[in-house]
């Protein structure tokens, strides 16, 4: 999935989203412990979303600044 369309989702979807992605990412250990995995790459590309999904709720969640000095 694409960063923009990440960017374009609520929270309750990006959750949603990840959720799925870390069962799918499950999976595809899995296959691949049996050697079942037809395309390693796979988890690559999953893992990466994964990321890219929890990078882009951190950044909507509290925008972070420079601390006021007192």
């Amino acid at each position: 999935m694409k960063t923009k369309e990440i960017r374009d989702l609520s929270p309750e979807e990006l959750t949603k989203k990840i959720d799925g992605w870390e069962e799918e990412l499950f999976n595809l250990r899995f296959q691949a412990k049996m050697g079942q995995l037809a395309n390693p790459l796979q988890l690559r590309h999953v893992r990466r979303d994964i990321a890219r999904a929890k990078t882009i709720m951190n950044e909507k969640a509290e925008p972070r600044g420079v601390s006021e000095k007192k």
